[in-house]
């Protein structure tokens, strides 16, 4: 019984907070900085693959010594998802973690009620 009654103070404290106005905000910030981050990083991708299987010329053109084109790109590949990933965490730490810590303790006032 004791534990019916738990499931139903956190399927309450979920909605409310689902509810929560913040929480569509949450969301709608999300998607506003994850959907076109996504769209550049895919893009930047298929340019990439495209370019090796397409523009051989050009991926093999040397820049310097034995470093090539397709290389430099390869490399920046990596670069982008660390560039990506940091832009990410500092967006997170400004706009998204104070409206979710602001959540959470709606949730867990919810519980306890």
């Amino acid at each position: 019984m004791e534990e019916e009654a738990g499931h139903e103070r956190q399927a309450r404290a979920y909605e409310a907070v689902h509810e929560a106005s913040d929480f569509t905000e949450l969301k709608r910030r999300y998607k506003n900085f994850v959907v076109p981050w996504t769209i550049a990083f895919m893009a930047w991708y298929l340019a990439y693959v495209a370019c090796n299987n397409w523009a051989r010329g050009f991926m093999s053109h040397r820049v310097v010594g034995h470093i090539n084109v397709a290389l430099i790109f390869g490399l920046l590949q990596f670069v982008s998802t660390f560039v990506i990933a940091a832009v990410y965490g500092r967006f997170a730490n400004r706009k998204l973690d104070p409206l979710a810590a602001g959540l959470n303790a709606k949730y867990k006032r919810e519980r306890r009620r």
